[in-house]
Protein backbone atom coordinates (compact mmCIF):
# COMPACT_ATOMS: atom_id res chain seq x y z
CA UNK A 1 0.00 0.00 0.00
CA UNK A 2 2.34 2.48 1.24
CA UNK A 3 4.72 0.88 -1.14
CA UNK A 4 4.27 2.94 -4.46
CA UNK A 5 3.68 5.74 -2.74
CA UNK A 6 6.99 6.05 -1.69
CA UNK A 7 8.43 3.73 -4.78
CA UNK A 8 9.16 1.36 -2.46
CA UNK A 9 9.73 -2.30 -4.66
CA UNK A 10 8.53 -4.14 -1.21
CA UNK A 11 7.79 -3.73 2.85
CA UNK A 12 10.97 -2.88 4.30
CA UNK A 13 9.91 -4.01 7.81
CA UNK A 14 8.44 -7.05 7.47
CA UNK A 15 8.22 -9.45 10.26
CA UNK A 16 8.60 -12.38 8.42
CA UNK A 17 12.58 -13.35 8.95
CA UNK A 18 14.03 -12.77 5.28
CA UNK A 19 17.51 -13.60 4.89
CA UNK A 20 17.53 -10.62 2.22
CA UNK A 21 17.30 -8.04 4.92
CA UNK A 22 19.80 -9.48 7.03
CA UNK A 23 21.70 -6.87 9.12
CA UNK A 24 25.34 -7.21 10.69
CA UNK A 25 25.16 -5.87 13.76
CA UNK A 26 28.26 -6.10 16.09
CA UNK A 27 26.15 -8.49 17.83
CA UNK A 28 25.36 -10.56 14.80
CA UNK A 29 28.39 -10.55 13.28
CA UNK A 30 30.04 -12.66 16.31
CA UNK A 31 26.69 -14.69 16.61
CA UNK A 32 27.34 -15.42 12.85
CA UNK A 33 30.79 -16.21 13.37
CA UNK A 34 30.48 -18.22 15.99
CA UNK A 35 27.53 -20.23 14.27
CA UNK A 36 30.21 -20.40 11.12
CA UNK A 37 32.89 -21.63 13.51
CA UNK A 38 30.77 -24.29 14.76
CA UNK A 39 30.09 -25.66 11.61
CA UNK A 40 33.93 -25.90 10.78
CA UNK A 41 34.25 -28.22 13.72
CA UNK A 42 31.02 -30.25 12.84
CA UNK A 43 30.35 -31.62 16.08
CA UNK A 44 28.68 -30.54 19.78
CA UNK A 45 25.93 -28.15 19.84
CA UNK A 46 25.66 -24.30 19.51
CA UNK A 47 23.54 -21.77 21.69
CA UNK A 48 22.04 -18.77 20.56
CA UNK A 49 20.02 -17.00 22.90
CA UNK A 50 18.22 -13.21 22.78
CA UNK A 51 14.87 -11.98 23.60
CA UNK A 52 11.96 -12.17 21.81
CA UNK A 53 12.14 -10.18 18.29
CA UNK A 54 16.52 -10.28 18.80
CA UNK A 55 16.64 -11.84 15.20
CA UNK A 56 17.74 -15.49 16.29
CA UNK A 57 15.99 -17.15 13.20
CA UNK A 58 16.72 -14.69 10.84
CA UNK A 59 20.54 -14.82 11.83
CA UNK A 60 19.89 -19.09 10.79
CA UNK A 61 18.39 -18.54 7.93
CA UNK A 62 20.75 -16.54 6.56
CA UNK A 63 23.27 -18.84 7.48
CA UNK A 64 21.51 -21.86 5.71
CA UNK A 65 20.67 -19.27 2.79
CA UNK A 66 25.03 -20.27 2.52
CA UNK A 67 24.17 -23.53 2.96
CA UNK A 68 22.19 -23.81 0.03
CA UNK A 69 24.51 -26.41 -2.14
CA UNK A 70 23.72 -29.79 -1.03
CA UNK A 71 25.94 -30.85 1.33
CA UNK A 72 23.84 -30.27 3.97
CA UNK A 73 20.84 -32.16 5.16
CA UNK A 74 18.63 -30.19 7.61
CA UNK A 75 16.12 -30.65 10.03
CA UNK A 76 14.41 -27.75 11.64
CA UNK A 77 12.30 -27.97 14.83
CA UNK A 78 10.25 -25.28 16.53
CA UNK A 79 9.45 -26.57 20.11
CA UNK A 80 6.50 -26.12 21.68
CA UNK A 81 6.62 -27.22 25.12
CA UNK A 82 8.05 -31.40 23.59
CA UNK A 83 8.28 -33.83 26.20
CA UNK A 84 10.79 -36.50 25.55
CA UNK A 85 9.21 -39.05 23.31
CA UNK A 86 7.70 -35.72 21.30
CA UNK A 87 10.75 -34.35 20.80
CA UNK A 88 12.35 -37.48 19.43
CA UNK A 89 9.36 -38.08 16.54
CA UNK A 90 9.79 -34.38 16.09
CA UNK A 91 13.25 -34.40 15.38
CA UNK A 92 12.65 -37.40 13.09
CA UNK A 93 9.60 -35.80 11.45
CA UNK A 94 11.73 -32.85 10.22
CA UNK A 95 14.10 -35.42 8.82
CA UNK A 96 10.89 -36.58 6.91
CA UNK A 97 10.74 -39.62 8.63
CA UNK A 98 8.00 -41.94 9.71
CA UNK A 99 7.96 -41.52 13.37
CA UNK A 100 4.26 -42.19 14.52
CA UNK A 101 3.14 -45.78 15.91
CA UNK A 102 7.19 -46.76 15.94
CA UNK A 103 8.54 -47.47 20.06
CA UNK A 104 11.24 -45.57 21.16
CA UNK A 105 14.08 -48.12 20.80
CA UNK A 106 12.81 -47.97 17.22
CA UNK A 107 12.12 -44.67 16.55
CA UNK A 108 16.22 -44.37 16.97
CA UNK A 109 17.02 -46.69 15.14
CA UNK A 110 15.36 -45.52 12.68
CA UNK A 111 16.72 -42.01 12.72
CA UNK A 112 20.50 -43.49 12.92
CA UNK A 113 20.41 -45.58 9.91
CA UNK A 114 19.02 -42.27 8.47
CA UNK A 115 21.68 -39.84 9.75
CA UNK A 116 24.45 -42.76 9.06
CA UNK A 117 23.21 -43.02 5.27
CA UNK A 118 23.79 -39.76 5.11
CA UNK A 119 27.08 -39.16 5.97
CA UNK A 120 28.35 -41.99 4.27
CA UNK A 121 27.02 -39.99 0.89
CA UNK A 122 28.81 -37.20 2.22
CA UNK A 123 25.95 -34.90 3.65
CA UNK A 124 25.95 -33.42 7.09
CA UNK A 125 22.75 -33.76 8.77
CA UNK A 126 22.18 -30.63 10.73
CA UNK A 127 19.09 -30.05 13.10
CA UNK A 128 18.03 -26.15 14.29
CA UNK A 129 15.74 -26.57 17.33
CA UNK A 130 14.18 -22.87 17.87
CA UNK A 131 12.25 -21.88 20.79
CA UNK A 132 14.63 -24.04 22.61
CA UNK A 133 13.37 -22.78 26.22
CA UNK A 134 10.29 -24.82 26.02
CA UNK A 135 12.04 -28.00 25.97
CA UNK A 136 11.96 -29.83 29.41
CA UNK A 137 15.30 -31.14 30.76
CA UNK A 138 14.64 -34.85 29.46
CA UNK A 139 13.81 -33.32 26.30
CA UNK A 140 17.27 -31.67 26.20
CA UNK A 141 18.76 -34.80 27.24
CA UNK A 142 17.34 -36.57 24.67
CA UNK A 143 18.92 -34.40 22.30
CA UNK A 144 22.03 -34.56 24.10
CA UNK A 145 21.91 -38.15 23.47
CA UNK A 146 21.00 -38.00 19.74
CA UNK A 147 25.00 -36.24 19.95
CA UNK A 148 26.11 -40.06 21.08
CA UNK A 149 25.49 -41.38 17.07
CA UNK A 150 29.03 -41.34 15.25
CA UNK A 151 30.74 -43.21 12.20
CA UNK A 152 33.92 -44.35 12.34
CA UNK A 153 34.84 -41.45 15.38
CA UNK A 154 32.83 -38.76 13.37
CA UNK A 155 29.47 -37.14 14.97
CA UNK A 156 26.35 -37.67 12.82
CA UNK A 157 24.47 -35.17 13.58
CA UNK A 158 25.43 -31.52 14.66
CA UNK A 159 22.44 -29.29 16.59
CA UNK A 160 22.18 -25.40 17.04
CA UNK A 161 19.58 -24.52 19.68
CA UNK A 162 17.90 -21.31 20.08
CA UNK A 163 16.03 -19.95 22.62
CA UNK A 164 14.79 -16.78 24.80
CA UNK A 165 17.21 -16.19 27.38
CA UNK A 166 15.65 -18.36 29.83
CA UNK A 167 17.30 -21.06 28.28
CA UNK A 168 20.87 -20.08 29.28
CA UNK A 169 19.04 -21.22 33.17
CA UNK A 170 18.13 -24.95 31.48
CA UNK A 171 21.45 -24.75 30.21
CA UNK A 172 23.36 -23.84 33.53
CA UNK A 173 21.28 -26.39 35.75
CA UNK A 174 23.19 -29.28 37.89
CA UNK A 175 21.53 -31.90 35.41
CA UNK A 176 22.68 -30.28 32.18
CA UNK A 177 26.32 -31.02 32.92
CA UNK A 178 27.18 -33.40 30.41
CA UNK A 179 25.28 -31.26 27.55
CA UNK A 180 27.42 -28.18 28.71
CA UNK A 181 30.46 -29.83 28.51
CA UNK A 182 29.20 -30.50 24.37
CA UNK A 183 28.59 -27.28 23.78
CA UNK A 184 31.56 -25.94 21.83
CA UNK A 185 30.19 -21.96 21.60
CA UNK A 186 27.45 -20.18 22.69
CA UNK A 187 26.37 -16.44 22.14
CA UNK A 188 23.61 -13.90 23.79
CA UNK A 189 22.16 -11.33 20.83
CA UNK A 190 21.89 -8.01 22.73
CA UNK A 191 19.38 -4.85 21.67
CA UNK A 192 21.15 -2.45 18.87
CA UNK A 193 22.45 0.69 19.96
CA UNK A 194 21.12 4.16 18.73
CA UNK A 195 23.27 4.31 15.94
CA UNK A 196 22.64 0.51 14.77
CA UNK A 197 18.95 0.91 15.18
CA UNK A 198 19.41 3.94 12.72
CA UNK A 199 22.10 1.83 10.27
CA UNK A 200 19.32 -0.88 10.46
CA UNK A 201 16.51 1.23 9.49
CA UNK A 202 18.48 2.87 6.75
CA UNK A 203 20.32 -0.79 5.39
CA UNK A 204 15.54 -2.38 5.20
CA UNK A 205 14.61 0.61 3.07
CA UNK A 206 17.61 0.37 0.96
CA UNK A 207 17.36 -3.35 0.45
CA UNK A 208 14.01 -2.15 -1.22
CA UNK A 209 15.04 0.85 -3.64
CA UNK A 210 14.66 3.77 -0.77
CA UNK A 211 15.42 6.90 -2.49
CA UNK A 212 15.46 9.36 0.56
CA UNK A 213 11.29 9.68 0.67
CA UNK A 214 10.43 9.98 3.25
CA UNK A 215 13.21 11.61 5.06
CA UNK A 216 14.09 11.14 9.05
CA UNK A 217 14.69 13.56 11.51
CA UNK A 218 17.29 12.84 14.10
CA UNK A 219 14.72 13.15 16.81
CA UNK A 220 12.60 10.63 14.73
CA UNK A 221 15.51 7.71 14.80
CA UNK A 222 15.53 9.08 18.93
CA UNK A 223 11.71 8.12 19.25
CA UNK A 224 12.44 4.89 17.57
CA UNK A 225 15.30 3.97 19.12
CA UNK A 226 13.89 4.79 22.53
CA UNK A 227 10.13 2.83 22.28
CA UNK A 228 12.03 -0.42 20.27
CA UNK A 229 14.73 -0.75 22.75
CA UNK A 230 16.79 -1.50 20.05
CA UNK A 231 14.72 -4.87 19.27
CA UNK A 232 14.83 -5.50 15.63
CA UNK A 233 11.47 -6.67 16.01
CA UNK A 234 9.96 -4.08 17.64
CA UNK A 235 11.48 -1.50 15.37
CA UNK A 236 9.77 -3.41 12.33
CA UNK A 237 6.59 -3.08 14.47
CA UNK A 238 6.90 0.74 14.44
CA UNK A 239 8.58 1.76 11.43
CA UNK A 240 5.99 -0.12 9.58
CA UNK A 241 3.13 1.73 11.19
CA UNK A 242 5.26 5.00 10.73
CA UNK A 243 5.30 4.31 6.70
CA UNK A 244 1.66 3.71 6.64
CA UNK A 245 1.04 6.42 8.80
CA UNK A 246 3.27 9.10 6.70
CA UNK A 247 1.16 7.21 3.29
CA UNK A 248 -1.92 8.44 5.01
CA UNK A 249 -0.80 12.10 5.79
CA UNK A 250 0.83 12.20 2.38
CA UNK A 251 4.06 13.35 4.42
CA UNK A 252 7.60 13.51 2.52
CA UNK A 253 9.12 13.86 6.21
CA UNK A 254 9.01 11.77 9.04
CA UNK A 255 10.13 13.51 12.55
CA UNK A 256 9.00 12.78 16.42
CA UNK A 257 6.28 14.15 16.57
CA UNK A 258 4.80 11.76 13.92
CA UNK A 259 6.57 8.41 15.48
CA UNK A 260 4.97 9.78 19.06
CA UNK A 261 1.74 9.67 16.88
CA UNK A 262 2.20 6.07 15.80
CA UNK A 263 3.24 4.84 19.44
CA UNK A 264 -0.05 6.58 20.79
CA UNK A 265 -2.08 4.10 18.41
CA UNK A 266 0.36 1.06 18.83
CA UNK A 267 -0.23 1.73 22.71
CA UNK A 268 -3.52 1.49 22.38
CA UNK A 269 -3.82 -2.34 20.85
CA UNK A 270 -4.04 -4.77 23.04
CA UNK A 271 0.09 -6.73 22.29
CA UNK A 272 1.77 -3.33 22.91
CA UNK A 273 -0.26 -2.75 26.21
CA UNK A 274 1.72 -3.88 29.62
CA UNK A 275 -0.69 -6.11 31.79
CA UNK A 276 -3.21 -4.75 34.40
CA UNK A 277 -3.86 -6.24 37.27
CA UNK A 278 -7.36 -7.64 37.94
CA UNK A 279 -9.85 -6.25 40.43
CA UNK A 280 -10.81 -8.80 43.05
CA UNK A 281 -14.42 -10.09 43.54
CA UNK A 282 -14.68 -8.91 46.31
CA UNK A 283 -14.77 -4.66 46.97
CA UNK A 284 -10.98 -4.19 46.52
CA UNK A 285 -10.42 -0.83 46.80
CA UNK A 286 -7.31 1.62 46.18
CA UNK A 287 -5.98 3.13 49.27
CA UNK A 288 -7.29 6.62 49.71
CA UNK A 289 -9.40 6.89 46.55
CA UNK A 290 -12.29 5.00 46.88
CA UNK A 291 -11.68 3.40 43.23
CA UNK A 292 -11.87 -0.02 42.76
CA UNK A 293 -8.53 -1.48 41.93
CA UNK A 294 -7.58 -2.24 38.30
CA UNK A 295 -10.79 0.45 37.52
CA UNK A 296 -9.65 3.23 34.93
CA UNK A 297 -10.64 6.45 36.06
CA UNK A 298 -12.44 9.08 34.13
CA UNK A 299 -9.58 10.95 32.69
CA UNK A 300 -8.07 7.47 31.66
CA UNK A 301 -11.10 6.94 29.90
CA UNK A 302 -11.29 10.13 28.38
CA UNK A 303 -7.70 9.56 27.32
CA UNK A 304 -8.58 6.23 25.60
CA UNK A 305 -10.89 7.53 23.83
CA UNK A 306 -9.36 10.52 22.55
CA UNK A 307 -6.98 7.75 21.17
CA UNK A 308 -9.53 5.28 19.49
CA UNK A 309 -11.41 8.55 18.11
CA UNK A 310 -7.33 9.24 16.76
CA UNK A 311 -7.12 6.17 15.28
CA UNK A 312 -10.53 5.68 13.56
CA UNK A 313 -10.21 9.33 12.01
CA UNK A 314 -6.60 7.82 10.42
CA UNK A 315 -8.18 4.55 9.58
CA UNK A 316 -11.02 6.55 7.35
CA UNK A 317 -8.70 8.05 4.91
CA UNK A 318 -7.21 4.34 4.22
CA UNK A 319 -10.77 2.90 3.55
CA UNK A 320 -11.80 5.41 1.44
CA UNK A 321 -7.99 4.95 -0.71
CA UNK A 322 -8.93 1.33 -0.47
CA UNK A 323 -12.13 1.35 -1.97
CA UNK A 324 -11.25 4.26 -4.71
CA UNK A 325 -8.40 2.11 -5.99
CA UNK A 326 -11.04 -1.10 -6.46
CA UNK A 327 -13.58 0.79 -7.93
CA UNK A 328 -11.16 2.82 -10.21
CA UNK A 329 -9.83 -1.09 -10.91
CA UNK A 330 -13.25 -2.43 -12.26
CA UNK A 331 -14.14 0.79 -14.34
CA UNK A 332 -11.03 0.01 -15.81
CA UNK A 333 -12.27 -2.95 -17.15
Amino acid sequence: MYESYYRLRDKPFQLNPDPRFFFASRGHKRAFAYLEYGLSLGEGFIVITGDVGAGKTLLVKSLLKKLENGSYLIGQLVSTQLDADDTLRSVAASFGLQAEGLTKSALLKSLEDYLRLAVRQNRRPLLIVDEAQNLNPRAVEELRMLSNFHENDKPLLQSFLLGQPEFRDTIQSPEMLQLRQRVIASYHLGPLDRNETIQYIVHRLNTVGWQGNPAFSEDAFDEIHAFSGGVPRRINTLCDRLLLFGYLEERTQLDGAAVQEVIGDLRQEVHHQAPRPHASVGATVAMGTGTPAGVALPEDLDARLTAMERSLNRLIPLVRKVLYTVTSGRESE
